[in-house]
């Protein structure tokens, strides 16, 4: 739950920071005509990015029990894949992201209502399509289906709060430590699906080894204990642990926490002053 929370906060805030600089930018120039467009936009993104989840769901459960752990295990790999991309991407980018959109707003705006509502859509579905295989996958690797999507609700309403009061200039936010912070988490938490992914694979006849146990600690840490919940929730942990789940989970970690924390050489970004939520991204 604690890890679908996370999920949620993040790309949530992602996303609805999106839509606080097109909404800034359209009021702050005077051309609240378009903001109905914008809207549009982001009711069809979220709509695609539910209709995804819908449609991986019903795929699953249409399949046999090994082609369910094939696509499972392969689908948690492409998720965290997607995950290790957009936590580099906006560290990368966070700093120009303002000044892109607000660009991009302004060439739509001169093409017609259709690009608005494009170009709106493309911008938040973006997040929305991270989002939408990113929590498959967790909520697979979870077992559950009530615990994963009660934290993702709550991280993505958190995510709202946090992005309007930003928006409302009622909250000052450190977003380079905010994003630095839950991309640490985040890593673990992608580290623990993949870890999943991979055992799922070994289910599937897939991969060796589903056998070979690197260690079993089910006697310390029962699966059903609150501790053991918690270690589930989280990181995905798994009391029994293959050789190979073992060793995926530790080289994703080691490479991908060091080449995060690594120090980065930053350009001067243009100058976008004039809100709250541009200012923030």
């Amino acid at each position: 739950m604690l890890g679908n929370a996370l999920i949620g906060l993040r790309e949530g805030l992602e996303a609805s920071l999106v839509v606080s600089i097109l909404v800034a930018f359209l009021v702050q120039t005077d051309r609240r005509r378009e903001l109905p467009r914008v809207w549009l936009g982001v009711g069809a993104a979220i709509a695609v990015s539910i209709g995804v989840v819908l449609v991986l769901t019903l795929t699953e459960q249409a399949l046999t029990f090994e082609a369910q752990e094939t696509f499972g295990g392969g689908l948690s790999i492409i998720a965290v894949g997607f995950v290790t991309w957009m936590i580099f991407w906006m560290r990368r980018a966070a700093r120009s992201i303002s000044t892109e959109l607000r660009g991009g707003l302004e060439k739509a705006i001169a093409m017609g209502p259709v690009a608005v509502v494009v170009m709106a859509a493309l911008a938040v579905g973006r997040e929305g399509l991270e989002t939408a295989i990113f929590f498959f996958a967790a909520v697979q690797a979870a077992g559950s289906t009530t615990g994963p999507l009660i934290g993702f609700v709550i991280g993505i309403a958190a995510s709202v709060v946090i992005a309007y009061l930003i928006y409302r200039g009622a909250l000052s936010l450190n977003m380079g430590k905010f994003f630095t912070v839950t991309g640490v988490l985040l890593v673990f938490v992608a580290a623990g699906i993949l870890a999943y992914g991979v055992h799922d694979l070994q289910e599937a006849g897939v991969l060796p080894g589903l056998y070979t146990l690197a260690f079993d600690v089910s006697a310390a840490v029962p699966a059903d204990s609150w501790y053991g919940t918690l270690l589930k929730g989280v990181f995905n942990f798994s009391p029994q642990t293959t050789v190979l789940e073992a060793a995926v989970w530790v080289l994703y970690v080691a490479v991908v926490l060091t080449l995060f924390v690594r120090p980065v050489r930053r350009t001067a970004p243009p100058a976008d002053r004039g809100t709250p939520a541009a200012s923030a991204a």
